[in-house]
């Protein structure tokens, strides 16, 4: 651990700086393993989502608190400001496709993959789903490094392909009910990341997204898996985690910073929903890493 924030980078070692529109980026992990040597500490990317496929080798991907043991064939879609990590052998090696929030929500129309979430799936490497997506995502590694002319049509349509055989490929995908549900699900998730730590009561929401609280809580039940309120508690129970789990901040610190006036009450929020005190949990998860 060691750090008090978690860092925010633009590719992996280099300082977040501004996008284009439309950013794209392409390469490969081993192309900065001289930079993270094999063990890629916990961080995030504040304006851009990441596919990892993974082509070779085996290690630990972890997103948030979660972490899978995987051999290659793998692949993830970590949307920005999730934070993520990984340990992998010598011989491990990835794809890693950048795309700038702006041109991911041009292309959520063209994605069964909801782009608000992260998905981690692996499987056996004869299923004809992942000879498809290795194939999908070789052409957008070769597309990017050739720069034909019109690949700035050609990548995105790719991306959406690629985007959509993750989908297929993921338990942990299901698709949105209805485009009015997933618009303001989405549309509710944006605000909670954005005004979680404000307390804002449900009307607020209800406000700022000019609805009714009927259909807001239809469409988070629908799409999120819970109503808005346990959507809003599950955000700061998440942001709780982060900073317990990538810096060494105090348990009162992070009370603070995550919207509590009281600690104590904190760590009963903490307790009822992760099953333990903070402290605790904190302990167990590093641990485990």
């Amino acid at each position: 651990m060691g750090q008090s924030s978690i860092p925010d980078f633009f590719v992996y070692g280099e300082p977040v700086r501004p996008l284009d529109i439309g950013f794209l980026h392409v390469e490969t992990v081993a192309a900065r393993s001289n930079i993270h040597l094999g063990q890629v500490a916990a961080h995030k990317h504040p304006q851009m989502g990441q596919i990892t496929y993974w082509t070779a080798g085996s290690g630990t991907y972890r997103i948030e608190d979660r972490s899978w043991d995987f051999s290659a064939p793998a692949v993830s879609f970590v949307p920005s400001n999730v934070v993520h990590g990984f340990s992998i052998g010598k011989d491990a090696d990835a794809i890693v496709v950048s795309v700038a929030d702006d041109a991911l929500a041009a292309l959520s129309a063209y994605s069964l993959l909801p782009l608000d979430r992260p998905v981690f799936a692996d499987g056996l490497p004869q299923h004809a789903a992942w000879k498809r997506l290795a194939g999908v995502l070789n052409m957008i590694a070769a597309e990017y490094a050739e720069a034909e002319a019109g690949n700035e049509k050609t990548l995105p349509a790719l991306i959406a392909v690629a985007l959509s055989h993750i989908a297929r490929l993921s338990p942990q995908v299901k698709d949105p009910t209805g485009s009015t549900d997933a618009s303001l699900a989405l549309g509710l998730r944006r605000l909670v990341d954005t005004h979680f730590r404000d307390n804002w009561p449900v009307d607020r929401y209800v406000e700022a997204l000019a609805t009714t609280p009927h259909l807001l809580d239809k469409a988070a039940h629908a799409v999120l898996g819970s109503g808005v309120k346990r959507v809003i508690s599950e955000r700061r129970l998440l942001e709780a985690k982060r900073l317990l789990l990538f810096t060494v901040r105090t348990i009162e610190d992070i009370a603070y910073e995550i919207g509590f006036d009281d600690p104590a009450y904190f760590s009963r929020f903490f307790r009822e929903r992760a099953g333990e005190a903070p402290a605790a949990w904190r302990r167990k998860q590093l641990q485990g890493h």
